[in-house]
């Protein structure tokens, strides 16, 4: 179906829109690691590993956030196959507060798949990067494009924004319509010569100027072109906002009703500018869960982990021991029940209350998660401690390694609420005179790794 007209555009469009970005862009695009990689790295494959995971790190997250964790990564593994040879739990170390962990499991797996089938080359089509686990549309788009010259389109949430003012389209912009029709603009509006420059100036424009809720439609380099910008004159005459400013009026063909890229009429709000383009879809609201957990600890200074399953929300990652409570508000007595169940045998807590620590809330993309958190010292550790239900494996921790660790948020948040209590008071160790003077060592001392060392080294000398 041919769409209206207010929704494509002429070649003659499309040429200046090209230029008009390209030139913005070349005078004041930000500075960027990866983006420095790609303009001055020789090395086609180097470069395409450095833009494959600055992508797979920008997802979900903030430029600002991104550069310093791209950089350790790359000083760490600096090519695909140093990345294919590390191991797992240090990939997740360095990810860790990025959050979104399957995107550093399959990245890593991308990087084993791209030495062991492809002879260590990163595809160079967006077609067969699309093979590599964790690799989008998207993704492949900006490699293929950004690391070889390829004319292939991008389109994340600042295309979606950018794209979607300048052509007026206001339906929801997960409809099948639009983002079809997102995917094929994207792609007629690729400039041939430099494909990789004009993707990353369409998604900057975004970013700087044509913002979610601050527009600076005063300095933006394609307002000629942006049918928002002539509508908003159009429909509110001249106003003072830089979302809704006025302008020269030019004659713009309404689409005929139902249009399945136009903004419902019902829909139009005055004050709103040019901010009703795009509509977002409208979210579910994130699933409630209650979990609770407890700090099994050694005098404050060690930590038992348990490393989580290998899928599911947060695999692989370590965590205190935990367990998913069925009910939505559940009483303090049930949640040091369902730990106390958790808990048997060695880890057992002592008997009597478990010590609060308090609540922490986190939100993950789709979860809403209230993290019940107790404590309780133990006495002794095991040297292979018992793997609590639903874990892979469990170990003893300094709070050094555990800091070190690839551990989640919730975990660190945790942390620090029980480092904020006040240490409990100890009553004295009941010692024994011996009737040479020396004092006898005390049961928690007994079991203490500087002793069981001692008894090791004692049996292996007699």
């Amino acid at each position: 179906m041919k769409m209206p007209r207010i929704h494509d555009a002429s070649a003659s469009e499309i040429l200046q829109f090209q230029q008009s970005l390209l030139k913005w862009y070349d005078q004041n695009h930000r500075s960027l690691p990866w983006r420095d990689i790609a303009a001055k790295e020789a090395d086609s494959n180097k470069k395409a590993y450095a833009v494959w995971v600055s992508e797979i790190m920008l997802q979900q997250t903030q430029v600002a956030t991104v550069v310093e964790y791209f950089n350790k990564w790359i000083k760490k593994w600096p090519t695909v196959e140093a990345l294919a040879t590390a191991d797992l739990d240090e990939v997740l170390k360095v990810w860790s507060g990025l959050g979104y962990y399957s995107r550093a499991r399959r990245l890593h797996e991308g990087a084993q798949k791209v030495c062991t089938d492809l002879e260590g080359r990163v595809p160079d089509s967006a077609e067969a990067l699309l093979r590599l686990p964790g690799v989008g549309r998207y993704t492949a788009g900006a490699v293929a494009s950004i690391a070889f010259g390829q004319r292939t389109p991008v389109v994340d949430g600042n295309v979606v924004r950018v794209l979607a003012r300048v052509r007026a389209v206001g339906a929801a912009s997960d409809s099948k319509p639009v983002t079809d029709w997102l995917w094929k603009t994207a792609g007629q509006l690729v400039d041939p010569d430099r494909p990789g420059d004009f993707n990353q100036a369409l998604m900057e424009l975004g970013a700087t100027v044509c913002t979610p809720r601050e527009p600076a439609c005063r300095t933006c380099p394609v307002r000629p072109q942006c049918a928002a910008y002539r509508l908003t004159g159009q429909r509110n005459g001249p106003v003072k906002s830089t979302s809704a400013v006025s302008a020269p009026v030019a004659d713009i063909e309404e689409c005929g009703s139902p249009c399945p890229l136009c903004l419902p009429t019902d829909l139009w709000e005055t004050e709103r500018g040019v901010l009703n383009f795009p509509r977002k879809p409208r979210k579910a609201a994130p699933r409630a869960e209650q979990v609770a957990t407890c700090v099994l600890h050694r005098d404050r200074r060690r930590f038992l982990l348990c490393q989580r399953p290998e899928s599911g929300l947060l695999a692989s990652l370590w965590e205190f021991p935990s367990v998913q409570l069925s009910e939505e508000e559940p009483s303090d007595s049930a949640v040091d029940s369902a730990l106390r169940r958790l808990l048997s045998g060695p880890l057992a807590p002592p008997a009597g209350p478990l010590q609060p620590v308090g609540d922490i809330t986190h939100i993950f993309s789709h979860i809403r998660r209230v993290y019940r958190a107790r404590s309780a010292p133990l006495s002794r550790e095991t040297e292979e401690p018992p793997v609590p239900e639903g874990y892979q494996t469990a170990r003893w921790v300094s709070r050094e390694d555990l800091l070190q660790a690839g551990i989640p948020t919730p975990v660190r948040k945790i942390l620090k609420l029980f480092e904020a209590e006040p240490t409990p008071k100890r009553a004295p160790a009941r010692t024994t005179q011996k009737s040479d003077g020396k004092r006898q060592a005390s049961l928690t001392s007994f079991f203490g790794p500087a002793t069981r060392r001692r008894r090791t080294e004692e049996a292996e000398q007699n």
